[in-house]
Parts: C-alpha cells; structure tokens; sequence
C-alpha cells in the first residue's frame, strides 16, 4: 500500500496559505480563519463555502441550526472537535492519510457545538463546507467561553483553547 505524507510547506508557492487565501478570494471569518461562500441554490436548500485556518488559528466554538458537511482539499490535517448533547467529545480529524485516522469528511448535526484547529505546528488547511438547510448568518452562535464551560465542564482545557474572550 503507497501512504501519501503532508509535508509542511510542501508547494510551488511560497506562502501558499496566503496563495490561497489570494488565489479563492478569501475573507476573514468572525469565527477565525478564511472564507468565501462558493455556491446558494436558487431555492435556498444549501449553500458552500471555501475554509481555510493556518496553524496558530482556531475557528472558535459555534453552532449553526443546519447541518453541516466538512470536506478536506489540501494541506496539513485539520481537527474538528464536536461537543455532543449526551457531555461527550468527537475529534474529527480531516486530511488524506487513512492510515492515521483522517478521512476526506465529516458531518456535523445541527446544532452541536464545535470549534477547528491546524493539526500541525506550521501550515494550513483549505477545506469546503457544505450546509443544507442553506446557511445565513442568523442561524450561526458564537460560543460564549462561561456558558459552555458550565454545560461541558470536562472538556473546560479545550472549550479555553477554542473559543474567542467574551462575557457574558
């Protein structure tokens, strides 16, 4: 079997993050990272987006009233990490090695709360999300740092590391 291996700054370009974030005309998101909405149905059943994070950047906890599809592209691994109503944790992990447990998607159900890192010191990646009903921003929930230490205290480390400075 031929394992492929991610290696960081592996590219033709020389900031390929940046290349990237020029190349799909992306913009910074108010959870962290990059993005661009990429397609909306004429009758609004779903909408996509390019993502992209770089290493040292997190998409901070938030919830959405649809569900969403992950889909990874390029670049380093990324970690989804899902909250679950029963107090529980799901890392997804994202990338092109199966070997290391990483799959090409991911679906986050409606209403979970869930935050993504880089799953590397140095890099990025560009993945596409996929939500049905359509998203609008409305239906997106900022995670607020207090609030959900309260509901999930075991996973109190991770809630400080994935969400932005708030009060209530």
């Amino acid at each position: 079997m031929t394992t492929l291996v991610w290696v960081a700054g592996s590219s033709t370009f020389d900031d390929p993050a940046r290349d990237w974030i020029d190349i799909l005309a992306l913009e910074p998101h108010p959870e962290g990272g990059y993005y661009r909405e990429t397609f909306r149905s004429d009758n609004e059943i779903d909408t996509a987006i390019y993502f992209l994070l770089e290493a040292g950047q997190i998409s901070a906890f938030h919830r959405i009233a649809s569900d969403e599809l992950w889909c990874f592209h390029t670049g380093a691994p990324l970690c989804v990490e899902q909250l679950n109503p029963d107090g529980s944790r799901t890392t997804h992990r994202l990338g092109p090695l199966p070997d290391l447990k990483q799959s090409f998607q991911c679906v986050i159900p409606a209403q979970s709360w869930f935050g993504t890192h880089v799953d590397a010191d140095i890099g990025y990646s560009l993945v596409s999300c996929a939500v049905a009903p359509r998203f609008v921003f409305p239906d997106f929930e900022l995670a607020d740092r207090a609030k959900l230490i309260r509901a999930f205290p075991q996973h109190s480390d991770l809630i400080e590391r994935l969400t932005l400075e708030r009060s209530e």
